[in-house]
């Protein structure tokens, strides 16, 4: 499995690579990291020095609210019969280490850990049984939710489209597979969400099959696969803490906004 990292170093963004416990610079064989790469030269210094940016900008940020059982339970909502889609603006996409604004007056603001794949070639109307052909790999997510806003209107997209609402990262893992992974969510330290995407009501497969069904997904863009139990509410000075067992930890601090 690899670890596709896309980082900084003044100027210029390019990806780096972990596999096997070494680091390696990334070298295309085509125009973009979905038309292939290869592992190059050894990187010894791995993200030293380096900053670590979202691992993909997507042209579509899909999302699946309801989406586990133990969520469900928490929020005293009946198993929805499809996956319920909203959509996040590609300008709240947030990087690893970058900070969560907090909007005046919006109240309760919430993380959500998540599961989220990478769509690596251009998709429509795939098939359930050819899903993962379509997937360049998974990563971490927070869906950050004003939640107030949230459960006074029909449509997330206020609730969850501020600028700093979509932290992804700190990789793309490629060749991750399909079994099961936990989900874990942490604030300052305090593990408050823990849950294995075995609760998926509608898993991965089912996912691509449904949206690409509605919309074309195009290379680099996201789904990301709904919450578990134990959202909670966020505060200025916190630091939030997403972790998916295969792909690291996504943490990033929490202020209000100026």
């Amino acid at each position: 499995m690899d670890r596709l990292y896309r980082v900084r170093h003044g100027q210029d963004a390019r990806y780096i690579v972990e596999r096997d416990e070494r680091w390696h610079d990334v070298e295309l064989t085509g125009d973009s990291i979905f038309d292939g790469y290869r592992a190059g030269k050894e990187a010894p210094g791995g993200l030293s020095g380096l900053e670590v940016l979202a691992p993909v900008r997507p042209s579509k940020f899909v999302c699946v609210g309801l989406n586990y059982r133990d969520h469900a339970a928490e929020m005293r909502k009946a198993l929805p019969a499809e996956p319920m889609l909203f959509l996040k603006p590609s300008t709240a996409v947030l990087d690893p280490g970058a900070t969560i604004l907090l909007p005046p007056g919006v109240g309760r603001v919430d993380h959500e850990a998540e599961l989220a794949i990478v769509i690596g070639q251009r998709a429509h109307r795939v098939p359930r049984a050819r899903a993962w052909d379509y997937i360049l790999g998974i990563t971490c997510v927070n869906d950050v939710t004003a939640r107030d806003i949230q459960n006074k209107e029909v449509q997330y997209t206020r609730a969850k489209g501020f600028d700093t609402f979509a932290p992804i990262g700190p990789c793309v893992a490629v060749g991750a597979g399909a079994g099961a992974r936990a989900v874990e969510g942490w604030v300052n330290g305090e593990r408050r969400q823990s849950s294995s995407t075995e609760q998926l009501i509608f898993p991965v497969d089912h996912l691509v099959e449904y949206i690409t069904f509605v919309m074309t997904l195009e290379p680099g863009d996201v789904i990301s696969t709904g919450t578990p139990s134990g959202v909670g509410a966020l505060r200025h000075g916190d630091t939030v803490s997403v972790k998916v067992e295969g792909i690291g930890e996504l943490t990033n601090p929490v202020r209000d906004e100026q």
